[in-house]
């Protein structure tokens, strides 16, 4: 069981980076002097669109903090995030890569490993580490995000999965305040320098109430948090970076949330770089910059060498470039593909063009057409072949980077029990460099796509009986959506039937053979119907993928006991388990 609509959410990202006071000795953790080196406050925020902005030019009032920092900072106008969802962005923003090198992903492919991570290079040079996380989606002992504790000495989530009754901030998700006064509590009471304090706040994601409300909780909490850094006479001398990790549809191309589609309104993102002193306040740079570009840029102020692996650049660099130097900005997502059966879909931004690479390619001239209305795919085939000759070489890059071979896949044993089961198309791969162009194209299916996602919040908000006749309706017209056969098996679970679920999540499982979140609620549901035998196979196939997981764990453990075998295989990792003062 696993939060469902909440998972594709995401956030603005806001890191702070402070000068030490110059009269504290620093040490590294071997206890040997170090050079002096800035601390760093990281705080993400989710689906919050450019457009809500004040420093981006929006009129309505909603983010006076967020504009008083950047008063004092550099804004880019044109930064764009590289996927439109929670996982891959953050874990974009960590390593400083594209989501086709780190893996990570909202269907539990965890963060490969052998890449740099922005945390472990801050611990290693002598950083405390703390985290303070608004969502399940980001809680390492609930699955995508489990091996991003790496390096952090304080990780604070402790969420659990939806239940019948409880809404989202019972269970998968914390108002922006509770997560700020977690965090100023322990900035308040660390006097360890230098340190690396993520916040992430997730109120502008959530379905209930208005979009712009939600935006000015979430900025009324940074507001706070920046009060407190001023009190302790951390702020005047902090490096802040400020950057929206997604947007939010709200309609626009017809999509109501995000995760689906690439244009601006869940792409172009707010970011702005505050440096020590203000210094080149009030820059506005037109040249593009994107998530991959932070990690980079916060380990050049650290004074800490960027790894090769790291494939953005300084925004420093980006902001003193001329017009000439600017650079294409590239995003992808993959929840079409993985979610509902359709082509994954990608986007490029270069020159004044906005190309997407979809079964029903389109171009935008965004110079003349900002919002992307006029599609220009069958009148200017030079121009599109052009950019899709771009996008393919980076594609084709991108596939041979080291590491893509280390995603979490099936072992051959866990194959032929799932093939003795009776589960078909277990030969099916993962999307290739071509898989924007192969498929339904999800314009087609973008109605489908909000219902499904809207039933999904249903379930995150405990309210299965208002799910499931939606679910019904949506898979009687397209029984091969992943997302509906699960949020129905996950809600007929809830509701006690469990032989309809069942049914529904073999399908589920069928459509995407690694979800451990499938697996984990046929795993129960079989337990309830007395198949421990059947139920043992789905359980350590879902706690192969989900080592932190207390709950799985434990129903692993009943299931052994009925059938008298042991639960070694099952220990939760050391990457899985969240680390708290």
């Amino acid at each position: 069981m696993r939060r469902l609509g909440s998972w594709c959410c995401l956030g603005i990202l806001v890191l702070v980076v402070f000068q030490v006071d110059s009269r504290a000795e620093e040490k590294t953790t071997a206890g040997k002097p170090s050079a002096r080196k800035p601390n760093i406050v990281l705080i993400t925020l989710d689906s919050v669109r450019s457009d809500r902005m004040g420093f981006l030019g929006a009129r309505n009032g909603l983010t006076p903090n967020l504009d008083g920092i950047a008063r004092q900072g550099i804004v880019f106008a044109q930064a764009y995030a590289q996927a439109p969802l929670t996982i891959a962005s953050h874990a974009t923003i960590l390593t400083g890569t594209y989501p086709q090198t780190h893996r990570a992903s909202e269907f539990a492919v965890p963060l490969v490993t052998t890449i740099p991570y922005l945390p472990n290079l801050l611990h290693a040079s002598g950083y405390r580490t703390a985290a303070f996380v608004g969502s399940i989606l980001l809680d390492p002992l609930h699955g995508p995000f489990q091996r991003c504790d790496r390096g952090f000495d304080v990780y604070d989530a402790g969420y659990h999965q939806p239940q019948r009754g409880e809404s989202r901030y019972q269970s998968v998700a914390r108002h922006a305040d509770e997560v700020v006064a977690r965090a100023t509590k322990w900035l308040a009471g660390n006097q360890q320098r230098p340190f690396l304090l993520w916040v992430h706040l997730h109120d502008p994601s959530a379905p209930d109430g208005t979009y712009d409300r939600a935006v000015a909780a979430a900025d009324a909490a940074i507001g706070k948090l920046v009060n407190l850094l001023r009190d302790q006479s951390l702020y005047d001398d902090a490096v802040i970076v400020v950057a929206s990790a997604h947007g939010e549809g709200l309609g626009a191309h017809g999509e109501d949330t995000h995760g689906i589609f690439l244009y601006d309104e869940t792409i172009h993102i707010p970011l702005i770089l505050k440096l020590p002193k203000n210094q080149m306040a009030g820059k506005q740079v037109k040249n593009r910059a994107r998530l991959l570009d932070i990690a980079p840029t916060i380990l050049e102020e650290a004074a800490i060498p960027v790894p090769s692996q790291m494939q953005g650049q300084s925004l420093l660099r980006i902001a003193r470039a001329s017009s000439q130097a600017d650079q294409p900005a590239y995003a992808r997502s993959d929840l079409p593909q993985q979610g509902f059966q359709c082509s994954a879909l990608e986007s490029w931004r270069a020159g004044k063009y906005l190309y997407i690479r979809a079964p029903k390619p389109e171009l935008y001239d965004l110079s003349v057409d900002p919002n992307a209305t006029r599609n220009l795919a069958q009148t200017s085939k030079a121009t599109l072949d052009t950019l899709a000759s771009q996008v393919q070489a980076l594609d084709n890059h991108l596939g041979n980077e080291p590491g893509k071979e280390s995603a979490t896949g099936l072992t051959s044993s866990e194959m032929q029990k799932l093939a003795s089961l009776g589960y078909v198309g277990l030969q099916k791969t993962g999307a290739g460099v071509n898989a924007a162009t192969e498929g339904t194209d999800p314009k087609d299916v973008i109605a489908a796509a909000n219902n499904t996602l809207a039933a999904l919040a249903d379930l995150d908000d405990g309210k299965p009986e208002k799910a499931i006749p939606a679910l019904r309706q949506l898979l009687a017209a397209q029984p091969n959506s992943y997302l509906a056969q699960y949020g129905m098996g996950f809600a007929l679970f809830q509701q006690q039937q469990y032989a309809e679920a069942i049914g529904h999540l073999h399908k589920a499982i069928e459509l995407e053979l690694e979800s451990p979140w499938a697996h984990y609620t046929m795993g129960l549901g079989l337990m309830k119907t007395g198949d421990f035998q059947t139920s043992d196979i789905h359980l350590k196939i879902a706690a192969r993928r989900l080592p932190g997981s207390v709950p799985l764990r434990a129903a692993l453990a009943e299931v052994e006991r009925h059938l008298g075998t042991n639960q070694d295989a099952v220990r939760p990792s050391k990457e899985g388990t969240s680390k708290h003062d």
